[in-house]
């Protein structure tokens, strides 16, 4: 599919600047795939090399391990900015111009752009999940280039949030072969998936922006594709055109987030606009991925059933038929976090007027001792009450696979 038109170069580096805010199963493919998505690729340049592409990833500085400079992979992406000055660093995790560096703040947006961490994966750990995937997988990078107001990942990372590669991925890729090899063909159905384990791959990060630095994302997929009782699967706010190349031949699920335009443009900055990933999924489907989708965030805000309502007619009458029969969804309602709150303040305040609710909020100590904020059990009861009466009523076709 075509990326849609972006902004001309330089008059802004985001896709969504905050100048634009005031305004208005073992062996098994999806259904209707076809045997193999070369043909769904758009055809020219790759959309890693497009003036889109740039804009979002306009890399000037890189702080890279040793080894991970020096790694096939490293090597590859450092090619792709040749004009990027890098700097050395001990570990991805300690880098004191970007974590815990306060100023860091007031260039919340700019970090992502131009700004890129190279390092090495040292744990690889797979553990459990049971909502969307049956298992969370050692990912192939942490950070992200969007900015995403309510994002849980810079809660771990201090005042900078940008995209962290893995230049290991040869080590993920063997480690996740063993796992799946353990744990044999799946014994019974689950609401995960009838037949294949599930893994999540992009649990920190987005991997359809990943593709845009280097073929991480395109290696996963590869190997999910030799691997006949798993999948792959990630969610995304990003179109990238180029991952409809690959042929997953059904290994991989995306899952294409979504909420109301409106919320989307106030609080999903540099994403792909929503309408653009609903109408994706008439394109990734046939390219051999399975097409899922993710109502998430849901949040509570005056008029926000209306406003659902019509993402979910607009769905409705977008997508293929094919797409609806194998469509499945989680809903997941805003959890907000007391020191991401703080930090919003100082870059994008008006985010904080919808998601800083203490009237219908209640604090929850996280696991990692950090205080989240959830809306209080009767509200998001109700809530996810009237969503599932929402989706009834305007998409019947979408199996909600959970809400919480």
């Amino acid at each position: 599919m075509p990326p849609s038109p972006g902004r001309p170069q330089g008059e802004a580096d985001t896709l969504f600047g905050l100048d634009a805010l005031t305004g208005p199963e073992a062996g098994d493919a999806p259904p209707d795939a076809s045997p193999t998505g070369a043909a769904h690729a758009a055809p020219g340049p790759a959309f890693r090399d497009s003036p889109e592409a740039a804009r979002l990833l306009d890399v000037r500085e890189v702080y890279a391990e040793p080894a991970a400079a020096a790694s096939v992979r490293g090597r590859q992406i450092l090619a792709r900015f040749p004009d990027a000055r890098v700097v050395e660093v001990d570990s991805h995790w300690r880098i004191p111009e970007l974590h815990g560096n306060e100023g860091n703040v007031e260039r919340w947006v700019r970090v992502k752009s131009e700004t890129l961490v190279l390092g090495e994966r040292k744990s690889l750990t797979t553990r459990p999940n049971g909502r969307s995937a049956d298992w969370i997988a050692p990912g192939p990078s942490n950070g992200c280039a969007l900015a995403c107001a309510y994002c849980y990942v810079p809660r771990r990372k201090g005042f900078a949030n940008p995209i962290t590669v893995f230049t290991n991925i040869e080590r993920v890729i063997d480690h996740l072969g063993r796992h799946v090899a353990r744990q044999g063909p799946k014994p019974e159905p689950n609401q995960c998936d009838p037949r294949a384990w599930v893994y999540d791959v992009g649990e920190n990060g987005d991997c359809s922006v990943d593709a845009l630095l280097c073929d991480n994302t395109a290696d996963l997929v590869r190997a999910f594709r030799r691997w006949p009782t798993a999948k792959a699967s990630f969610a995304t706010k990003f179109v990238n055109p180029d991952l409809l190349g690959l042929d997953p031949q059904g290994r991989t699920r995306i899952r294409f987030s979504v909420m109301p335009s409106e919320d989307s443009r106030l609080l999903d900055l540099r994403t792909s606009p929503v309408t653009d990933r609903i109408a994706a999924a008439n394109d990734f489907l046939p390219a051999g991925y399975e097409v899922h989708f993710n109502l998430s965030p849901v949040v509570l805000r005056p008029g926000w059933e209306n406003a659902w309502a019509d993402l979910l007619r607009e769905m409705d009458d977008v997508l293929t038929p094919e797409v609806k029969r194998q469509a499945a969804a989680e809903a997941i309602l805003l959890t907000h976090n007391r020191d991401l709150h703080e930090v919003n303040l100082g870059w994008h305040p008006k985010a904080e007027e919808v998601l800083w609710r203490p009237e219908l909020q209640q604090a929850k100590r996280s696991e990692n001792g950090s205080w989240n904020v959830r809306y209080r059990t009767g509200v998001k009861s109700a809530a996810v009450e009237t969503l599932r009466g929402l989706i009834a009523t305007h998409a019947p076709w979408l199996r909600l696979r959970y809400a919480f």
